[in-house]
């Protein structure tokens, strides 16, 4: 008994065979017979190549929208790059190129050199040749600098401008002068914070007795604990308004008393009174300045005042200036922190209003109206005189 042997086909057997049926009029059937094949053979192997083609087709095609996908994501970002790098040197344009040059230099590890110095109009060629040269004792200097003002400004918190960066410039033993440090700062897009200031105000209608003015903007003050100024802001929160009430040492502009919660009441300012109280001991005879809010002219508040020997002085009604030294701590506090935030909670703006008051504007910022030393400092050198 004989058996028959299964014919194998090799694949360009098959192939060949599909192109006879596509390069030809005649139908499968007679290509099959003509090859002597099977119908179904042919149509299978017809189908196979189809299938594989269409998939290529498919693969190439997807091949081809990554490989655009990719080149439009590395213009996108050298594009990206680009805007970034103008809104940091945009300025530097209407420099000269020895300017531009320092610019590309200071930015080398951040940006790639041909992106910056085509958005900068100088040649990459031209700026290898300038970095290999020996840099000047001029140049050297305004990079020292430049670098010195970035490390101030930055633990100013982004809020000190060309007049504060400069006395901390003279106090670290650098020789400069106030415009070149401005200059360096408006070349180097380091500016302070800035904010348009807002307030409120405690001064509701309310039946108790109002104190004369008697501070009557005598800012100025011979030595601590003769004068203190109080008042109350809100901050807002995505719990809803947190209250803040202080009280300034006018000497020093020191934040001797502070408080803050939900509601704006008198509780709230008796705890910053509580505070001052505690922490500076004042004698009988310092004068106590706030608006004629009905927080700071309740009984109980003005009870504690007695009870100290704290006396009281009001603004006139209205008169936001009788209080300005408080006034202007709080757009400080606004302008330098505030504006630059959006807190969760109250417990969060919280903590950072005690650091700012306590951390930084107490013990580090620099005050223009104390020549430039901060509150405690001021203190600290009065104490010493």
């Amino acid at each position: 008994m004989s058996t028959k042997t299964r014919r194998q086909y090799t694949e360009e057997f098959k192939t060949e065979a599909v192109r006879l049926v596509r390069d030809s009029a005649r139908p499968v059937a007679q290509v099959a017979r003509d090859l002597g094949i099977a119908d179904h053979l042919l149509y299978r192997w017809r189908a196979e190549q189809q299938q594989a083609e269409n998939q290529g087709h498919t693969r190439q095609s997807m091949r081809a929208e990554q490989e655009e996908l990719a080149r439009l994501r590395r213009e996108n970002a050298i594009l990206k790059q680009e805007r970034d790098f103008l809104k940091r040197a945009a300025a530097f344009l209407r420099e000269g190129v020895a300017m531009r040059y320092r610019v590309i230099q200071e930015y080398d590890r951040r940006y790639p050199i041909r992106l910056m110095c085509r958005a900068l109009a100088v040649s990459a060629a031209g700026y290898y040749a300038w970095r290999s040269r020996p840099e000047s004792a001029r140049s050297i200097q305004t990079r020292t600098l430049l670098s010195a003002i970035r490390v101030i400004h930055q633990q100013s918190r982004e809020t000190y401008g060309s007049p504060r960066i400069w006395d901390v410039l003279v106090k670290q033993g650098h020789r400069v002068g106030e415009h070149r440090v401005a200059r360096l700062m408006r070349h180097g897009g380091i500016r302070a914070k800035t904010m348009t200031k807002w307030r409120a105000t405690t001064q509701s209608p309310h039946p108790f007795p109002v104190a004369a003015n008697t501070l009557n903007r005598a800012f100025t003050v011979a030595a601590p604990n003769q004068v203190w100024a109080g008042d109350l802001t809100y901050v807002w929160t995505l719990e809803g308004w947190l209250y803040l009430a202080v009280l300034l040492d006018l000497y020093s502009r020191r934040v001797v008393g502070w408080a803050m919660g939900q509601r704006v009441t008198v509780d709230l300012a008796e705890q910053a009174l509580t505070m001052a109280l505690a922490t500076r001991t004042p004698t009988a005879g310092l004068l106590h300045h706030s608006d004629r809010g009905s927080q700071y002219a309740a009984t109980s508040y003005q009870r504690l005042l007695d009870e100290y020997g704290l006396i009281p002085s009001m603004s006139r009604k209205g008169n936001c200036w009788d209080n300005a030294c408080v006034e202007s701590f709080f757009g400080t506090l606004k302008r330098e922190l505030i504006h630059h935030r959006q807190y969760r909670t109250r417990e969060e703006a919280t903590q950072d209003i005690f650091e700012y008051i306590e951390v930084f504007y107490n013990r580090q910022r620099r005050h223009s109206t104390l020549g430039y030393h901060s509150p405690a400092e001021y203190e600290a050198r009065a104490a010493v005189a």
